[in-house]
């Protein structure tokens, strides 16, 4: 069975931090995907009957198994992965992630993993500064919506194209950028710091490099690397 590929329709965009810097502030997005999603594709490729969830505890951590019956074996198929906590819904948020971690063990939205590094500058009307255990952090409002207006893979299943606007349909992140000439220049490792190279980094944004670093199993000489090549 093929696993179709993720549409723009499919796929939402979270805040993942707000940073500052000498350009300003920028905020770095998140692509993922609904539960329903999920749902949807596991209906439409194995049939609603042909596939169930069940959950489990192992070692005080959720679990979600996904089964799937396969016709030629005669046999329930398992892949299974586990969960974390939401800010708002212990629970829910476990089974829901275990969930969708499953679902991409099956290969649902595997290709998100190849996702370029997304920073997008922010509007003084779009983020606000809050006081959290005695620091000031800054953070999006929550009028401030991102959305996938569209995206395309190449032949490997690699994101190849991929457009983000806001709310009043503006586009606000284009990858890969589109250079003043029309000239597009494609690359599929992740974007290097956005930021002059004599601009002070704070530590968020250096979290989050770190963090998008694991998330494409890269590491960070092996960014070093590139980046020196690069030069």
């Amino acid at each position: 069975m093929n696993i179709p590929l993720l549409t723009e329709k499919d796929i939402d965009c979270r805040v993942q931090s707000v940073f500052k810097n000498s350009k300003g502030v920028s905020a770095i997005l998140l692509l993922y995907k609904d539960a329903r999603v999920d749902m949807r594709i596991l209906d439409k490729v194995y049939g609603p009957m042909n596939w169930r969830r069940t959950h489990e505890v192992i070692n005080g951590n959720l679990f979600c198994n996904i089964d799937i019956w396969d016709e030629d074996k005669k046999e329930w198929v398992r892949k299974q992965d586990v969960g974390t906590e939401s800010n708002t819904e212990k629970e829910k948020g476990q089974a829901s992630d275990s969930f969708k971690r499953a679902g991409t063990n099956v290969g649902i939205g595997r290709e998100l993993y190849t996702a370029p590094f997304i920073v997008v500058g922010l509007n003084e009307e779009e983020y606000e500064t809050k006081n959290l255990g005695g620091k000031e952090v800054l953070r999006c409002k929550p009028a401030t919506k991102f959305y996938v207006s569209e995206i395309e893979y190449d032949e490997d299943k690699t994101i190849s194209l991929l457009k983000i606007c806001d709310k009043a349909r503006n586009e606000r992140y284009c990858y890969p950028k589109v250079e003043k000439t029309g000239k597009q220049q494609y690359d599929s490792r992740p974007q290097s710091n956005p930021t002059p190279k004599d601009a002070p980094i704070d530590q968020t944004y250096i979290n989050a490099i770190r963090a998008q670093l694991k998330r494409t199993g890269w590491d960070e000489n092996e960014m070093l690397l590139y980046e020196i090549g690069r030069a």
